[in-house]
């Protein structure tokens, strides 16, 4: 029996799946480090502006500790959301989905990324009572959010890999 009609045929069929191929591994199971590192890096952005602009207005307005900290994560949350909100609102998603999409994709990111940023601060000693000039407030938030970064990232890794977190975006652009 002649096999290669078969096997042409099985060829055909992959390479109409390896077109998606190049779409930086974000395939279930198929995550490369640098499709994880973009998602964390799209988390990072979003929890960054926020937790500055949390921690720039609590310490001008020299708030305690806890309550900086807390408008701090709140508006990293706000923010972090808010990327993916806009991104997937653009591909033509209705609000509801949108929301629900971008629970799904980033909700585990930003908590990693906030306990980690946020645990590093509150280590470094007197952190938490630096001032907007003064370079220990912009080192240990920087600081924060590097470590934060490489921590999350095999995290987004994992998750991408078994189709949640970042993932669920892809469907949308």
């Amino acid at each position: 029996m002649d096999h290669s009609a078969h096997h042409t045929a099985a060829a055909n069929d992959h390479s109409a799946h390896q077109a998606h191929a190049g779409h930086g591994g974000h395939q279930t199971g198929q995550v490369t480090w640098g499709a994880a590192a973009k998602a964390t890096l799209h988390c990072l952005t979003g929890c960054a502006i926020g937790e500055i602009l949390g921690m720039a207005i609590g310490t001008a307005l020299m708030w305690g500790n806890v309550q900086t900290m807390v408008l701090a994560i709140v508006l990293a949350f706000v923010f972090g959301y808010s990327l993916t909100l806009f991104a997937v609102r653009k591909a033509g998603l209705d609000f509801k989905t949108a929301v629900k999409v971008a629970l799904a994709a980033d909700t585990v990111s930003i908590i990693v990324m906030e306990l980690v940023d946020n645990g590093i601060i509150a280590l470094v000693p007197g952190a938490m009572d630096a001032h907007l000039n003064e370079t220990l407030f912009w080192t240990s938030l920087l600081g924060g959010f590097v470590i934060a970064f490489l921590l999350t990232t095999p995290v987004n890794k994992w998750m991408i890999g078994r189709g949640k977190g970042h993932a669920v975006v892809h469907a949308y652009h």
